[in-house]
């Protein structure tokens, strides 16, 4: 007799460097969750590099999603976002929130209490900055370690928490739902 499978999570953290895996992962998992599929997207367009990235991630995406562009209200679209959401990415999003000049603890805290209050699943897609080279400035220093605090207070509020590498994924918290 086989067990029944794990309770599809609450809120899920994927985390990974650049070009790891990282949103297909999620996109997985927001396939699995088999509810509609609202993606909240934080990057804002700087230059055609951006565009072009933005472009691939809308097309490898496909249809079935609907879009809401927030590069800093996240909370506001979590509110108008029913369904499972996918929100890509926190990395995008801390960093409009520094270079807004918020307050990023209490933006922070705003995110998380979002998150616990959407009736849906919610997955987070962020950024591993800590593994590289110390910065040689004080912003790019600033911000990875904004980064590592953010994932520190996602993952400790997270259900499920993934990292990934190479494409594949490594639990390290929770339990993965069997993905499509």
């Amino acid at each position: 007799m086989t067990g029944s499978p794990p309770p599809f999570p609450k809120f899920s953290l994927i985390v990974g460097g650049a070009r790891s895996g990282k949103s297909r992962l999620a996109e997985r998992l927001a396939h699995a969750a088999g509810l509609p599929r609202h993606y909240i997207a934080t990057a804002e367009i700087w230059d055609e590099e951006m565009r072009a990235r933005i472009d691939r991630h809308v097309a490898d995406r496909g249809t079935g999603w609907v879009t809401h562009e927030a590069p800093r209200d996240v909370a506001g679209a979590l509110g108008r976002a029913p369904g499972v959401v996918l929100l890509d990415c926190a990395t995008l999003w801390l960093t409009n929130v520094m270079l807004g000049g918020d307050d990023i603890a209490t933006e922070t805290a705003g995110l998380i209490a979002a998150i616990a209050t959407h009736p849906g699943p919610v997955i987070v897609v962020s950024n591993e900055v800590g593994w590289g080279i110390v910065p040689d400035n004080r912003l790019s220093r600033d911000f990875r370690d904004e980064q590592g605090r953010l994932n520190q207070r996602l993952a400790e509020a997270a259900d499920l928490v993934a990292g990934v590498m190479a494409g594949l994924p490594l639990v390290l918290k929770g339990q993965m739902p069997v993905l499509p």
